[in-house]
C-alpha cells in the first residue's frame, strides 16, 4: 500500500471514530442473519457533514403533520430478498433502531426484486396507517404509484441505499446511502495498485436500472481512463449483484477473455463468485487475477485476508441508526438536505484480518 493511501485509510478510520456518535442519535448463497451482522457499534455509520447537497426540507415545506415516533407506525419497504448480508444487514438495522427508539409498531415487506410487488408492499402499508416510510428502493424509475400514494396521504418517505429519480422534498423526503461514483474510484485506485496499472479488467456488473450500478461503473471507467491509460477495460457484464450469476459469468469471461488480469465486482457476492469460477479453473484469485469487490461483507473480506481477494471498499447498509435520527430531526423542524451522504472505510489486505469486526 502506498504512503498515500495508507493516510487516506487513516483518516477515514479516524473520520468514522469521531462521527459515529452523530450517525447513531445516526447475491447467491445465503447467509445466516448472525453472520451478516458482524459488529455493529465497530461498524457504525458515519455521515460527511460537507458532502450533504440540495436543498433543505422541513416538515412545514413538505406538508407532513408533526409526529412522535413512539406513537407512530413506521414502514420499511425492502427491495430484494434477504440472501445476501447486505440485504440482511439493512433489515436488522431498522429493526433494531425501531426497538431502541421505541416505534410503536414498524411494518416490514419485501419485494422479493419485484418492483410491482414493491409499489404494492408501499401502498399497503400506507392501507395499513404506516405514518412514515423507510424505502430501499429496487430500482430509480417506476416507484411513482408508492409515492404518489404517499403524497396523497402526507406520509414522508425516507430513500436509502439507491437514489430515485424523483424530485426531493416533494416525492420524497431524502436520500441516504454512499457516493456511489467515489466507490467506484476508489476502487479503481485499488485494481491500478494491484496490477500495477497495466493488463485486461473485467467489470462485473450489478443490476441495471438503479443508480448504484451506473455510477459505481462510471466512477471506475473514468478513474482508470483518466490514471492507467495501460490498464485495458476488456468487458463489462452484469452478474445482478448475485453470487451464482457473478460465477457463471467468471466462468464464460476465461474462456472468453483468457488475458484477465483484474476483476471488478460491483458488489461482494458477484466478487466471491468470481473466485469460485477461477479457482475451478486453476486460477489463484488475487494472484493470477486481481479482484477488488464493493460492499465489505464478513465473507468478503475474509477472502482478503487469505489473500484471494485485494480489496473491498465498504458500503455500509446499517442504516436504521441514521434513519431514525434524520426522521427525529425532521419531525423536530430541522431542514434535512436531499442527499445525506456516510463514509465508507476501505479494506485491503493490510487491515483485513483486524478489521473483521466492522464487517457484516
Amino acid at each position: 500500500m502506498t504512503t498515500q493511501r495508507r493516510t487516506r485509510t487513516l483518516a477515514v478510520a479516524c473520520l468514522l471514530a469521531a462521527t459515529a456518535t452523530l450517525a447513531a442519535s445516526g447475491c447467491s448463497k445465503s447467509e445466516t442473519a448472525d453472520t451478516s451482522k458482524g459488529d455493529a457499534a465497530a461498524g457504525a455509520q458515519a455521515t460527511q457533514p460537507a458532502d450533504t447537497s440540495g436543498k433543505g426540507c422541513t416538515l412545514e415545506t413538505y406538508g407532513a403533520p408533526k409526529l412522535d415516533l413512539k406513537n407512530a407506525v413506521v414502514g420499511f419497504s425492502q427491495s430484494e430478498k434477504e440472501a445476501n448480508p447486505f440485504r440482511i444487514a439493512e433489515t436488522q438495522s431498522i429493526k433494531d433502531e425501531a426497538a431502541k427508539v421505541g416505534v410503536k409498531k414498524l411494518l416490514t415487506t419485501n419485494a422479493q426484486s419485484q418492483l410491482p410487488k414493491q409499489i404494492s408492499d408501499i401502498q399497503d402499508m400506507l392501507a395499513q396507517g404506516a405514518d412514515f416510510l423507510i424505502v430501499a428502493p429496487l430500482n430509480s424509475d417506476g416507484l411513482e404509484p408508492a409515492f404518489k400514494a404517499a403524497a396523497a396521504k402526507k406520509v414522508p418517505v425516507l430513500t436509502v441505499d439507491r437514489k430515485v429519480n424523483a424530485e426531493a422534498c416533494k416525492d420524497y423526503l431524502s436520500f441516504l446511502g454512499s457516493d456511489f461514483v467515489e466507490q467506484g474510484k476508489r476502487a479503481a485506485d485499488a485494481m491500478i495498485e494491484a496490477t500495477g496499472g497495466k493488463g485486461q479488467v473485467a467489470i462485473l456488473l450489478g443490476a441495471s436500472g438503479n443508480n448504484v450500478t451506473t455510477d459505481r461503473t462510471k466512477g471506475f471507467v473514468d478513474r482508470v481512463e483518466e490514471k492507467a491509460p495501460d490498464l485495458k477495460i476488456v468487458a463489462q457484464q452484469t452478474g445482478e449483484f448475485a453470487r451464482d450469476k457473478g460465477q457463471q459469468v467468471m466462468e464464460q469471461l476465461i474462456q472468453s477473455k483468457p488475458g484477465i488480469t483484474g476483476v471488478y465486482a460491483e458488489n461482494d457476492e458477484m466478487g466471491l463468485g468470481a473466485i469460485t469460477a477461477l479457482k475451478a479453473n486453476g486460477k489463484k484469485p488475487g494472484d493470477d487475477v486481481k479482484i477488488v469487490s464493493v460492499d465489505g461483507t464478513r465473507n468478503a473480506v475474509q477472502a482478503l485476508a487469505k489473500g484471494e481477494m485485494n480489496a473491498v471498499i465498504e458500503s455500509n447498509p446499517r442504516f436504521g441508526p441514521l434513519a431514525f435520527a434524520t426522521a427525529k430531526k425532521f419531525y423536530a423542524g430541522e431542514s434535512i438536505p436531499e442527499n445525506v451522504l456516510i463514509t465508507d472505510r476501505e479494506y485491503d489486505q493490510d487491515n483485513a484480518e483486524k478489521s473483521l469486526g466492522g464487517a457484516y
